[in-house]
């Protein structure tokens, strides 16, 4: 390109001499501002077409009057009342019963007070009681020599009472936690299920330390409950717990955590 042309042409003209203008990049450049221009007044004709909607429907509203409507409320006439038809009055109250009074007391002349009666003398209620007599003392009770109406059976002791709180309570006497946690098994379906709590056993210490009655007293299901109960029933024997002095059978009442990790 000349160096005349070079100085009236455009930068553009100068970026795409010699090469295909028609290709769309050379018009894209060139038509550039142009395009600009017009999205710009297209925008501001929207803004103000939106902006002219918004204030023709706003006086549109204000120039619409609410009319009150107005609606006459006729009452009905009631009825004569009939004062044959009238409901009965209300029963009376029950009478009060007429309440206890103190009576004073009253003063007699001596000869309308009777006298008292007079309690026989002491030997004749002396002689009315029982009499002390001398017996056969080679004699023998005739409930001894009476033959007997009995089985022969003797009847077997109570059994010893439970009790829930004695002097000296049940104790392990080995770390009761070590071995809860070596020897619970989490239940697979509690862990595919991701359940977590506390299982409450009850359960016996008898006179000899070892465990009886295993109850659950709350659970958490899932095979939670059942390894538990296993647990506490294989644990080794307990030092009994003491009543007086004396080992005696003592509930005892164990919770049992099952948590994942």
């Amino acid at each position: 390109m000349d160096i005349n042309k070079i100085l009236s042409s455009d930068y553009l003209d100068i970026i795409f001499e010699g090469r295909n203008k028609a290709y769309g990049g050379y018009e894209l450049r060139k038509n550039y501002y142009k395009r600009v221009m017009r999205s710009l007044l297209v925008l501001l004709g929207i803004g103000l077409a939106t902006a002219a909607y918004a204030i023709i429907n706003m006086n549109v509203r204000v120039e619409k009057k609410v009319t009150a409507v107005k609606k006459e409320v006729v009452l009905a006439e009631l009825p004569p009342v009939d004062p044959k038809k009238l409901p009965p009055p209300p029963p009376p109250p029950p009478p009060v019963k007429p309440t206890v009074k103190f009576t004073p007391p009253v003063i007699k002349k001596d000869e309308e007070v009777k006298e008292e009666e007079v309690p026989p003398p002491q030997k004749e209620i002396t002689a009315s009681g029982p009499k002390d007599e001398k017996g056969d003392p080679n004699g023998i009770d005739p409930g001894i020599v009476a033959p007997s109406t009995g089985t022969g059976v003797v009847a077997a002791p109570a059994a010893p009472a439970i009790f829930s709180y004695v002097e000296q309570p049940p104790v392990s006497g080995y770390d009761l936690t070590a071995y809860l946690s070596k020897n619970i098994h989490y239940p697979d379906a509690a862990r595919e299920a991701n359940i977590e709590g506390r299982v409450i056993v009850k359960f016996v210490v008898n006179e000899d330390g070892s465990i009886s009655d295993v109850q659950v007293v709350r659970g958490i299901g899932s095979g939670c409950d059942e390894e538990a109960k296993r647990v506490v029933m294989a644990m080794p024997k307990w030092k009994p717990g003491k009543q007086n002095g004396k080992a005696v059978k003592v509930y005892f009442t164990q919770p049992i955590s099952f948590k994942l990790e």
